[in-house]
């Protein structure tokens, strides 16, 4: 028996011109973590999917558990005991825990049979991995946290012994994160054999066994992550020294360009997300606005942005009032100097089956500039998108490839260079680098401070405290749809998780 799960020989992938994974060779062992690190279009999710069956290798060889296998396509991988959890998650929302987990792995014709069969096996990988969940439960129901736990009990249903995570925190609040850590470290217990894609080097530090890089298509290394650095893996994914920490100057904020007072909106149910919330963003400064997700932050942002409407409340752009409870119009909004870059950059910030060049332009189409009479401009828009993709590096460099064929990363600085290019006065970005490479995380950093000392006002939003203390020159904190606090980037994360957690200290004006 080997002591080898997986060994890839050889393998080769192109798509076209773009040539993803180059005469890659990879050896995992059993009962590991192993972390597959790279930037974003490193070729990495194009590799698990060769191993999974999503693509077929051009050329190359995949050995399972010692023995050559053909994996043609998903069901092939899963005969093989490969399993694979999606960074998006591939469940069906209005079906329940156990009819998800048995979909496609029915084992009778007789239906009640396989339920039944299915809830016994499904309640013996609760107890065995403890990944306790509701099996009644339908997925739209549920947290991400635990629609992620669902995802992987799947695998465990179908006997997997290889399980490969892409991006499994991308999704998560911190607590989920260390949960899912838990996890995983039991599975490695129980002889599971792990296989990790991620972007955040401190995540490999703290789970993995052994830590492979790839850089634009190739394997350039694979160490123990015992013996290796946050420092050493950020240069080999980058194949240069990055930055690892935010170098900014001192603020200097000057007239106020966004105030609300007493804001409160209500989601689609009802419910209160936020509650009479007041604030103001100063030109040339960043705000952030730290809390676990699902406190208010992204309807807090939805308003503003003239997404969702406000039961209550007033808010000024620029001085002069902004008709917030009533019929709002975000194109307005980006025409009085307010630009937007949303959390979810799949379903709000881009459209997938356009090019590039057209997502470059989106909301800003009606600009003179990009028409020609009635009809757009074709020439000046993909002229106009070639520039921006030379100065935020977009990769591959191409304004008609069709925006689902870049990597997460790459989106992102679609949609980030379409609202940043177009000198707003305020602008309002949630979760700026959530599935975004370390490189790239450098990058998008300088860029948000270039905006603050050109006299931008940024207000900010992301589930990661890190990024939250580093950018921001003031942070505000949410909890329950109320802002319970006003620090300093400077405060102890401790003192944040407190307030993050509704547990507050003293009291500062957030005003």
């Amino acid at each position: 028996m080997s002591d080898l799960a997986i060994e890839l020989r050889g393998i080769d992938k192109s798509f076209g011109l773009v040539h993803a994974n180059r005469d890659i060779n990879l050896k995992v062992r059993k009962g590991s973590i192993h972390g597959i690190i790279g930037e974003n279009g490193a070729g990495k999710s194009t590799l698990m999917s060769i191993l999974y069956g999503f693509y077929q290798a051009d050329r190359g060889e995949i050995i399972v558990d010692g023995k050559p296998v053909a994996i043609r396509d998903t069901n092939a991988a899963i005969a093989a005991g490969i399993g694979m959890v999606h960074q998006h998650f591939m469940l069906v929302e209005n079906f329940s825990v156990l009819e998800n987990i048995m979909l496609g792995a029915e084992e009778s014709q007789i239906l009640n049979s396989s339920i039944s069969k299915a809830r016994i096996e499904l309640k013996r990988l609760e107890s065995e991995y403890g990944l306790e969940v509701d099996p009644d439960a339908l997925i739209e129901e549920l947290p991400v946290g635990i629609q992620q736990r669902v995802e992987i009990l799947k695998a465990l249903y179908r006997k997997a012994d290889i399980l490969i995570l892409d991006e499994p925190t991308g999704v998560l609040t911190p607590a989920e994160a260390d949960h899912l850590f838990r996890i995983l470290a039991q599975l490695k217990a129980e002889g599971k054999t792990v296989l990790l894609i991620t972007h955040k080097l401190r995540e490999i530090m703290a789970i993995t066994d052994e830590v492979s890089v790839m850089r634009r298509g190739e394997m350039v290394a694979t160490r123990q992550t015992s013996q290796t650095s946050v420092e050493e893996l950020a240069e080999l994914m980058v194949g240069r020294r990055v930055l690892l920490r935010v170098e900014k100057g001192e603020a200097k904020p000057g007239a106020t360009r966004l105030s609300l007072r007493n804001l409160t909106v209500k989601d689609g149910r009802g419910v209160t997300m936020v509650d009479t919330v007041s604030l103001d963003l100063k030109a040339g400064e960043i705000v952030g606005i730290a809390g676990v997700a699902g406190n208010g932050q992204s309807e807090l942002l939805e308003a503003i942005a003239g997404m969702r409407r406000a039961v209550s409340g007033t808010m000024t752009l620029n001085g002069k009032p902004v008709e917030v409870t009533g019929t709002l119009d975000p194109a307005e909004l980006r025409r009085r100097g307010l630009a937007h870059v949303p959390e979810d950059r799949h379903h709000v910030g881009l459209v997938l089956k356009f090019e590039e060049s057209e997502n470059a332009i989106l909301g800003y189409h009606n600009n003179p500039k990009y028409r020609n009479g009635v009809l757009l401009n074709v020439d000046a828009i993909r002229a106009e998108a070639e520039e921006k993709i030379a100065r935020y590096d977009i990769r591959p460099p191409n304004p008609r490839l069709k925006t689902a064929n870049f990597s997460g990363g790459n989106q992102q600085k679609i949609v980030l260079a379409r609202e940043m290019e177009r000198g707003p006065d305020v602008l309002i970005i949630g979760q700026p680098t959530r599935g975004v490479d370390v490189g790239a995380i450098e990058f998008i950093h300088k860029r948000i401070i270039e905006m603050r000392d050109q006299g931008v006002a940024v207000l900010l939003v992301s589930v990661e405290l890190d990024e939250i203390r580093a950018l921001s020159d003031r942070i505000l904190v949410m909890f329950a749809g109320r802002v319970v606090g006003e620090r300093l980037p400077d405060a102890s994360e401790g003192e944040l998780g407190l307030l993050m957690a509704g547990v507050e200290g003293p009291k500062e004006a957030a005003e």
